[in-house]
């Protein structure tokens, strides 16, 4: 068995954590702070997370940086091969004595929470994103970056769509949706002219955070709402297809795991999602990640120093839950 300890670390755009584990996959120490995506707050910004939350998860196990035998690290934000070196630079300034690998945090997700190891990861949150590994290690992967690209299935852009509905039903161009009254009511606005104009001239805004209220409205048998998430389901599961593709998985067993709180809207989601995926791979097993995404991070960083994870991993996401701290922090959200 190797000796030492492994740290993961998850970066995110709205916050970030940390995860120190020993070679048994036992979870010791945790850390966390705000964003780090360089898209966000810069490579200085990055910087600035890494060691906040290295150092407190160092503090929290009780253990020196030198003692680190492997790290991975899962990073919103890097999407492409011309952002590695930077990304390696900035995490080369924590000072690791120890092997590290970086990737794009989706793929920790995988790792967190696919049994084999490999398969498919689908994250819907604010926004969407989906990349895979084979048996093999190969990589398959979206570019991450939403609608220019027709990746469109997060929160923001389910939000953006029920938007267009009740737009339509204003100018007559569409049936009427219960979707108004809820979004002006969260919005504060009078009429459905006002909610619009307000939208247009920018003084009222709409976030992802309003994506619940399409799920309420199906629940309460608006027929817009509910195809707007049937939608969504399609194109998550249409994301998978193009993963699957890229990697010749469909005639192989092997879990789609999903990433992200928009999947907390169920089977109305997950259903359209699954019989897209079916048509092509009958073999996927879609999964929710039951785990903190910085799980998949410890475990990259164990592979790092030659360890085999998947016996290490239900005993690294069992204690990963039992430290302090993790269980309020943990959000399966696109960060």
């Amino acid at each position: 068995m190797t000796e030492g300890y492994f740290l993961g670390v998850d970066i995110g755009s709205t916050k970030s954590h940390a995860l120190i584990a020993d070679a048994n996959g036992r979870a010791l120490g945790f850390g966390r702070g705000g964003p780090g995506n360089h898209e966000v707050v810069g490579y200085d910004g990055l910087k600035a997370v890494l060691h906040e939350i290295t150092a407190a998860a160092l503090a929290s196990a009780g253990i020196r940086r030198e003692q680190i035998a492997g790290a991975g690290f899962g990073v919103s934000g890097y999407d492409w091969p011309s952002e590695r070196a930077d990304t390696l630079a900035a995490i080369a300034t924590l000072g690791l004595q120890a092997p590290v690998e970086a990737v794009n945090d989706t793929l920790i997700g995988l790792l967190a929470g696919a049994e084999a190891g490999w398969g498919v990861a689908v994250v819907a949150g604010t926004g969407c994103n989906c990349w895979g590994y084979d048996r093999h290690g190969r990589v398959g992967r979206m570019t991450g970056h939403g609608e220019p690209f027709a990746e469109r299935a997060g929160a923001g852009d389910l939000v953006a769509a029920a938007v267009k509905a009740i737009a339509k039903a204003w100018s007559r161009r569409g049936p009427a949706t219960a979707l108004a009254d809820l979004l002006l009511r969260h919005v504060g606005a009078p009429t459905v002219e006002a909610f619009l104009e307000g939208l247009c001239q920018g003084t009222l805004h709409l976030s992802a955070d309003a994506a619940p209220l399409v799920f309420q409205a199906a629940e309460a048998g608006d027929a817009v709402a509910a195809e707007l998430i049937r939608w969504a389901g399609r194109e998550l599961g249409d994301l998978a297809l193009g993963v699957i593709r890229q990697l010749d998985l469909a005639g192989e067993d092997f879990e789609v795991v999903m990433v992200g709180s928009l999947f907390n809207g169920g089977e109305r989601l997950i259903g359209p999602m699954r019989e897209t995926i079916h048509a092509e791979a009958p073999g996927a097993r879609l999964v929710r990640l039951a785990a903190p995404p910085v799980v998949g991070a410890v475990l990259l960083g164990m592979q790092q120093a030659g360890l085999s994870i998947t016996a290490l991993r239900p005993t690294l996401v069992a204690t990963t839950l039992l430290l302090p701290d993790v269980t309020s922090s943990h959000e399966l959200s696109v960060r």
